[in-house]
């Protein structure tokens, strides 16, 4: 039975980028229909192909294999001219180019957004670095873990008064770029089916780390408050964070309220902690904040995860355990969303890998297929799309345009 079409079918998406970041806005282009056709240099591809757990297949990670999803793959040099020219083809037939080169780097290969935009005045082109194509950082070098340090994340990260530590994944601003970049690319699609022209989507890695950080700028600007690490805690609420457990597990719990504390204080059967004369305000609560941890610490050591998370779920407490990945794979909740999705890959048989998100009611998204071998597409693209001969092909393989 052939699969229903989804709601970008008929986009054409190139994916001329590396490792994560303005990928990952191709990846969920491509679940929800969009074709991406991912661009790699001839000799090795993206070094994204290598990043992570490696796998029997040479130039296929597990990171790989999940995170290039839906993708066809060709090969092509761009800073020759002639690929550079079949580049300029494949635009033509295009809607969208997602690249993280340097600033400049497109315009020293001839393909700078004013060539593009001659060629395809349609063209939505998606440009993510690090600081993006303005201002006195454009020309530095950007990774995530740049941008988490720049963005101001990573003063917040960690225990306080220690190393400031990384924010849960090395790549998390990678993903953040990527989803604001897919954002971006359906409001400009949005805009030209309108009727206007296409454009360009510049992203900097650290501005998509700086645009989730809660209230810092507003809070600086009107009192001068500069946050400092909380370690598991925050400062404006308690008992808010993490809380070990007798057999080595951790439970997280959010008071935010009165009402919330109150119901933890019948969870752990001294309802007498909610009296106003004791922790019932949350103003107390925060002048007595290393007494009320003690006392929450005390009481989830006694109890192993799951009767910890039993008592907070009866009493209506927001809690969670902390998962590892394991933890996870174990989870009824994640089977029930789905959340896991098993794929099989011809030569690696079966891997996992997250779901589509978001899901929705009448289109959902889908993965045909994982991250393609390097040139996997070669003969589809060139031959089927641009209507190269064989000929043509192989030529053009061994003066290693392709």
């Amino acid at each position: 039975m052939t699969a229903p079409p989804l709601p970008l079918a008929g986009i054409r998406v190139l994916d001329i980028a590396t490792f994560i970041a303005a990928p990952f806005s191709a990846t969920i282009l491509s679940e929800f229909g969009a074709e991406v056709i991912k661009v790699e240099q001839p000799q090795g591809g993206d070094p994204f192909r290598r990043f992570g757990t490696a796998t029997e297949r040479d130039d296929s990670s597990l990171a790989w294999l999940s995170e290039a999803r839906n993708r066809r793959s060709i090969t092509l040099d761009l800073r020759s001219p002639e690929g550079a020219t079949l580049f300029q083809r494949l635009v033509a037939v295009s809607d969208v180019v997602c690249e993280n080169f340097r600033p400049g780097t497109l315009e020293r290969w001839g393909l700078g957004w004013d060539t593009l935009k001659e060629i395809n005045p349609k063209l939505i082109l998606l440009r993510v670095t690090g600081y993006g194509q303005t201002g006195p950082y454009k020309d530095r070098p950007g990774f995530a873990r740049i941008a988490h340090a720049v963005g101001g994340l990573a003063r917040l990260a960690g225990m306080p008064g220690e190393t400031p530590v990384t924010p849960g994944s090395t790549s998390l601003g990678d993903y953040l770029s990527g989803l604001f970049g897919a954002v971006g690319i359906l409001v400009a699609l949005i805009h030209r089916n309108a009727g206007g022209p296409g454009q360009v989507i510049d992203i900097g890695l650290y501005e998509a780390v700086f645009r989730v950080l809660d209230e810092l700028a507003p809070a600086y600007a009107r009192t001068g408050a500069v946050r400092q690490p909380e370690g598991a805690g925050t400062v404006n609420a308690v008992p808010h964070g993490h809380f070990p457990t007798r057999d080595g597990g951790w439970v997280a719990i959010a008071c935010t309220t009165d009402k919330m504390f109150e119901r933890l204080a019948r969870a752990m059967e001294r309802p007498e902690f909610a009296d106003e004369a004791a922790f019932g305000r949350q103003d107390r609560r925060l002048a007595a904040r290393e007494a009320v941890i003690a006392l929450v610490t005390d009481w989830t050591s006694g109890l192993t995860r799951d009767e910890v998370m039993a008592k907070c779920l009866a009493a209506d407490v927001p809690a969670g355990p902390l998962n590892t990945i394991a933890d996870i794979f174990q989870d009824p909740h994640f089977r029930a969303r789905e959340d896991l999705q098993s794929l099989r890959d011809p030569e690696l048989g079966s891997v996992v890998v997250p779901a589509v998100l978001p899901k929705l009611s009448e289109t959902p998204g889908r993965i045909d297929r994982l991250g393609p071998p390097l040139g996997h597409d070669n003969d589809a693209i060139y031959g089927g799309l641009l209507g190269l001969t064989a000929g043509d092909i192989q030529r053009l393989r061994a003066a290693g345009v392709i």
